[in-house]
């Protein structure tokens, strides 16, 4: 796989040429940045800048008036290779609190293991339906200790815009959920994405992990994407690797949040 090849295609097809991400929302090109506008309960953003020393300050502070004027809080979602090299330093200065930073990685679909079995007595269900997003919410709560009603959103999202589709698989120790993890397609490009993989603590190490990712990777393959991308955590990464995602870079999203009115 050619990496750089794969890396630009990726900013390309997933960053500079995004599409929205479910109903309502909209994607917008404002001069040099391109900008995820969600709904009411959606995801708000920047996704893509081509700035550079003269021009980034001044675009910063128009991204800062827009959402300032929408009254919401947006994430300016930055990898290593943007432009200019010190664009982290004058988000941070503008305002923006830096979230931990995550590695981009990248595999051709058709090389990952797709049989991986889940270990014994789990077994794996497609989520399709509001009982399979209640049981992702319990493992997120359990696991992050937050998001489950952000990740129910996402899921609902994504079912409303595509049922035939398979957003999420839990794992289940009999009734029990102690993993799940987001898969999302990207139609009309060459990327799945890999999402919120989180397992309950007490069940992690045991290969659960590994046989969501052949799930969603098999899935992906059947749809016909010849890429799988994760914005990996410093736990998931190694574990990707070993099975045969490389490294593309790094990702830091930087959030804007209103001030609190008093």
């Amino acid at each position: 796989m050619d990496h750089a090849a794969v890396r630009d295609l990726f900013d390309e097809q997933l960053r500079r040429g995004a599409r929205p991400e479910e109903a309502g929302a909209r994607v917008e090109r404002a001069g040099d940045v391109v900008r995820h506008v969600g709904p009411a309960a959606g995801w708000n953003g920047v996704l893509w800048s081509d700035l550079d020393e003269r021009t980034a300050d001044a675009a910063i502070a128009g991204q800062v008036r827009f959402f300032a004027g929408l009254g919401r809080a947006f994430e300016w979602k930055t990898y290593a290779h943007d432009r200019p090299a010190d664009l982290p330093y004058r988000l941070t200065a503008a305002g923006f609190v830096p979230e931990e930073p995550e590695t981009l990685l990248a595999a051709e679909t058709a090389a990952l293991p797709h049989g991986a079995a889940p270990p014994a007595g789990i077994r794996l269900l497609p989520v399709t339906d509001e009982a399979g997003i209640e049981l992702v919410g319990r493992v997120h709560g359990l696991a992050f200790d937050s998001g489950r009603s952000a990740i129910g959103h996402q899921l609902r999202a994504q079912l409303a815009q595509d049922p035939a589709t398979v957003p999420a698989v839990v794992a289940l120790h009999g009734d029990e959920p102690v993993s799940a993890a987001r898969l999302e397609l990207h139609p009309g490009t060459a990327f799945a994405s890999l999402w919120g993989g989180g397992t309950v603590p007490g069940w992690r190490g045991r290969g659960i992990y590994r046989s969501l990712v052949a799930f969603r990777a098999r899935v992906a393959a059947e749809r016909g994407f010849p890429y799988v991308q994760v914005d990996a955590s410093s736990y998931s990464r190694p574990i990707l690797e070993r099975l045969g995602f490389v490294v593309l870079g790094t990702t830091t999203p930087y959030v804007w949040a209103p001030p609190v009115s008093r």
